[in-house]
């Protein structure tokens, strides 16, 4: 469940391929140059043209890839933040102490099948999916399957 910012590219990313890619063929031209000619004196504006320029567009590059893959992994966790912070209930200031409903209370408990966990059945994470099924007790029993962190499933049961 991705936002659409995060599925596209990161300016950021966008200029430090464009930087690398040039920085690459002015090397390229610089050395083209440099090996065509015999005396270092001639070599020299080949070096100062293309290859100085192309070294410095490399390096550039590089810092503007590893600044945009951090942006983007800094979106990512603030995606997921986003997600596991609660909002709170319309009318309740920002920053006052609401007090904390449980997140599932029905008395029901579904397994997804090849899943290593048992839930209620109004837990997020298997409420509205088809697969789920009735927890089989062999499997709880068994030690197979162990309860939810998010719904709890072991205070239905005491």
């Amino acid at each position: 469940m991705r936002t659409m910012r995060l599925r596209t590219v990161h300016p950021v990313l966008w200029a430090g391929w464009a930087a690398l890619a040039a920085g690459a063929v002015l090397c390229v031209l610089g050395w083209y140059g440099v090996s065509g000619e015999r005396f270092a004196e001639r070599q020299l504006p080949y070096l100062a043209s293309c290859t100085v320029p192309g070294a410095a567009l490399i390096v550039a590059g590089s810092v503007l890839i590893t600044h945009g893959r951090g942006a983007l992994a800094a979106a990512r966790v603030e995606e997921l933040y986003g997600l596991l912070v609660a909002a709170e209930p319309e009318g309740t200031e920002p920053g006052t102490a609401s007090p904390a409903a449980p997140l599932a209370v029905s008395g029901e408990l579904l397994m997804v099948p090849g899943g290593t966990l048992w839930h209620r059945a109004d837990c997020p994470l298997v409420a509205g999916k088809a697969e789920a099924v009735p927890v089989d007790a062999k499997l709880v029993r068994g030690g197979e399957l162990s309860p939810c962190p998010i719904c709890e499933p072991a205070e239905a049961d005491d």
